[in-house]
C-alpha cells in the first residue's frame, strides 16, 4: 500500500516536470552575460529537467530498480501525452525518446553503485543519463535530419558563434545542447543537497537492502 502510494507521487511528480521541461526548452533566455548571448546557450529547459534524475535516484533508492522503471515509464506515458498538448510533436517524441533511454541509465548505474559512498551512486547516474538525454534530446527535436519527425525550427537551426563566444560557427541547436548540458550538470551536483537532506526522510524499505546509497 505504502509503495503504491509513494509510486502514485513520484509519478506524478515525474509527469509535471518533464512537461514543464518540454513547454520551456522551446524558450531561449534572453540578454547576454559577460558579453556572451544566452539566447544561443541556452534554454529555461536545462534548469527543471534534473529534477527528472532525483525523483528516479530517490525512487530507487527508497524502493529498488523495479519501482524505479515503474515511475519511469509512468511518467514517460504521461509526460509524452500531455506534452503532445503543450510542446510541438517533435518536441514531445524527442524529450519521450530521450527520457526514457536516459533514465533507464540513470536506474542501471545507481544500482551498480548503491554500496558505495552515499554521493556516488546519484552522482555518477544523474551524470550518465544527462548526457545520454541531452545528445538524444537536442538531435532528435532540432537537427535536420530528423525533419520526418516534424518541421525543423528555423531559428533553432540557422547558424551562431558556438556557445556564443567561438569564431567556429554551427547550428543554435549545437550551443544550446551544450549549453544545456553544462547546466544539468551543475544543477545535478547541486541536487545532490536535497537527495542528502532526504536520505534520513525516505529511507529503504525492507525488500532493499539496508547499505544502499
Amino acid at each position: 500500500m505504502l509503495a503504491a502510494r509513494y509510486t502514485l507521487v513520484y509519478a506524478l511528480l515525474m509527469s509535471a516536470v518533464v512537461v514543464a521541461s518540454n513547454f520551456l526548452v522551446q524558450f531561449p533566455l534572453t540578454g547576454t552575460l559577460w558579453g556572451i548571448s544566452l539566447s544561443d546557450l541556452l534554454t529555461w529547459g536545462a534548469f527543471t529537467y534534473p529534477v527528472a534524475f532525483l525523483i528516479t535516484d530517490l525512487t530507487n533508492r527508497q524502493f529498488g530498480p523495479a519501482i524505479a522503471r515503474r515511475v519511469v515509464f509512468v511518467g514517460f506515458v504521461v509526460g509524452v501525452a500531455l506534452s503532445f498538448w503543450f510542446s510541438a510533436p517533435r518536441i514531445a517524441i524527442a524529450s519521450g525518446t530521450a527520457f526514457l533511454i536516459g533514465q533507464l541509465l540513470d536506474i542501471s548505474v545507481f544500482n551498480e553503485l548503491r554500496r558505495k559512498a552515499w554521493w556516488k551512486a546519484p552522482l555518477a547516474a544523474s551524470l550518465v543519463g544527462t548526457i545520454i538525454d541531452t545528445a538524444l534530446f537536442f538531435s532528435l527535436a532540432f537537427a535536420p535530419v530528423f525533419a520526418f519527425i516534424g518541421a525543423n525550427d528555423d531559428f533553432a537551426i540557422g547558424q551562431a558563434p558556438i556557445l556564443g563566444v567561438l569564431a567556429t560557427e554551427a547550428p543554435r541547436w549545437v550551443s544550446w545542447a551544450l549549453g544545456d548540458l553544462a547546466v544539468k550538470i551543475v544543477v545535478g551536483i547541486v541536487l545532490l543537497l536535497p537527495y542528502g537532506a532526504l536520505m534520513n526522510v525516505l529511507k529503504p524499505m525492507p525488500q532493499v537492502p539496508a547499505r544502499t546509497a
